[in-house]
C-alpha cells in the first residue's frame, strides 16, 4: 500500500473493536470521500458504502494493530486508544487520534507511553483501580473537531506539496 499515497486521497483507519466514534467517522468519511478501513477481530456492521471497508483480522493481541501499522501511509489518519499503535502510526508519518479527540503527536507520544506504563504498574500492585473516565458528549464533539482539523491540515499539506 506504500504507493497508495500518490494516487489516492487520505485514508482513515479505525481500530474498531472498542471505538465509540465509528458513526462519526463514517459521516466525516462520506463528507470528504475518504477511504475508511474498519479493522476488528470480529464481524462488525458497517454502512453500505464503496468507501468503507471492513477488515476482519484473526483474534489475538495486536493483530488489528499490526494490520493498521502495516497499511497506513503518510498523511493517513488512524483512530485508536492504543498508545503503542499510535506510536507506530506516527512513525509512518500518519496522524493518530484518540476517540476523545486527543491527538497523539511526536511531542506527546513519549509521555503517553510513560504514563501508560506507570498506570499498568499501579494497577498491577493494586494501588489504583478502574480506567479512564466514561466517554461523553464533549469527547464526541472534541473528536469530530479534531478529525476535521487533521483532515483539513493534511489536505492543505498535499495542495502545497502538489500531491
Amino acid at each position: 500500500m506504500g504507493d497508495r499515497l500518490a494516487i489516492l486521497p487520505i485514508a482513515v483507519f479505525i481500530d474498531a473493536d472498542a471505538c465509540p466514534v465509528k458513526d462519526e467517522i463514517y459521516k466525516v468519511a462520506q463528507r470528504y470521500r475518504l477511504k475508511t478501513w474498519v479493522v476488528a477481530n470480529a464481524f462488525m456492521q458497517i454502512p453500505v458504502s464503496p468507501i468503507i471497508q471492513r477488515v476482519i483480522v484473526d483474534a489475538g493481541p495486536d493483530v488489528a494493530d499490526d494490520w493498521i501499522a502495516e497499511n497506513v501511509c503518510p498523511g493517513d489518519v488512524a483512530v485508536t486508544n492504543d498508545i503503542p499503535l499510535a506510536e507506530r502510526v506516527l512513525r509512518a508519518k500518519a496522524y493518530a487520534l484518540a476517540p476523545n479527540g486527543k491527538p497523539f503527536t511526536e511531542n506527546s507520544i513519549g509521555q503517553a507511553i510513560a504514563q501508560r506504563a506507570l498506570m499498568e504498574q499501579l494497577r498491577s500492585t493494586g494501588d489504583i483501580y478502574g480506567g479512564p473516565k466514561p466517554f461523553d458528549r464533549n469527547d464526541r464533539s472534541r473528536f469530530l473537531q479534531a478529525l476535521d482539523e487533521v483532515i483539513q491540515k493534511e489536505l492543505r499539506r498535499r495542495r502545497i506539496s502538489g500531491l
